[in-house]
């Protein structure tokens, strides 16, 4: 499994002329980096003296996000894995015979198919690393503030995630012809890169700002 390699042997198996781990398993990993970097924070501040000073319902809103947070870490590791399947349908199809008409458009189905599943997988990885984005606030705002530039590497992080994921899911579109199918993917990646676009410029502002 790729995430049991050591970081050296992943990063050599991404160099590698090998296809997987690519673009959608290092999104995830970035994505991943991301979440863990800001629970990194929320552990250098829960429970310390610039915690118990907050109000109650702030320290609630950090208690809440540091768990989505590490659900985050999970799901996103999952991600890395299930990335260097999502293509497996495209190649299954692929290889199936098109000496027949109707081999050829039973062939031309499995292959629509088999894309509309490749980019299920990036597109789980941008809706995490959006959710990441949207549990980064509380930490740029009430973090240990020794570990700001934790959550400004981590807002960057997630950000990395969600548009590389989004780049996986775009390529695969172009393969679709369902018409509405790409419409309808299209509108939510657009919408996830917006809004997750406007998240981390947020939090990039508020990090800046408390590092004076």
């Amino acid at each position: 499994m790729l995430m049991n390699k050591t970081v050296k042997d992943f990063v050599t198996q991404v160099a590698s002329k090998e296809p997987t781990p690519g673009g959608g398993s290092v999104a995830a990993l970035a994505g991943s980096l991301g979440s863990a970097l800001t629970a990194m924070v929320g552990n250098l501040t829960i429970g310390r003296k610039v915690y118990n000073e907050l109000d109650d319902e702030i320290k609630k809103e950090m208690d809440i996000k540091f768990k989505e947070l590490n659900k985050s870490i999970k799901n996103l590791n999952n991600i890395v894995e299930e990335d260097t399947k999502a293509f497996d349908k495209v190649m299954e199809a692929l290889k199936l015979p098109k000496e027949t008409k109707e081999q050829r458009t039973k062939r031309s189905v499995a292959i629509q198919d088999g894309y509309k599943v490749a980019l299920e997988v990036p597109l789980k990885c941008a809706e995490e690393c959006f959710k990441v984005l949207k549990n980064q606030k509380v930490f740029a705002n009430y973090g240990n503030i020794n570990a700001i530039t934790d959550v400004g590497v981590g807002t960057l992080l997630a950000t990395t995630g969600l548009e590389g994921a989004i780049l996986n899911v775009k390529i695969n579109l172009l393969s679709i012809k369902d018409e509405e199918f790409r419409n309808n993917i299209e509108k939510k990646i657009d919408s996830i890169m917006t809004d997750g676009t406007k998240l981390k410029e947020e939090l990039l502002k508020i990090v800046y700002k408390r590092l004076g």
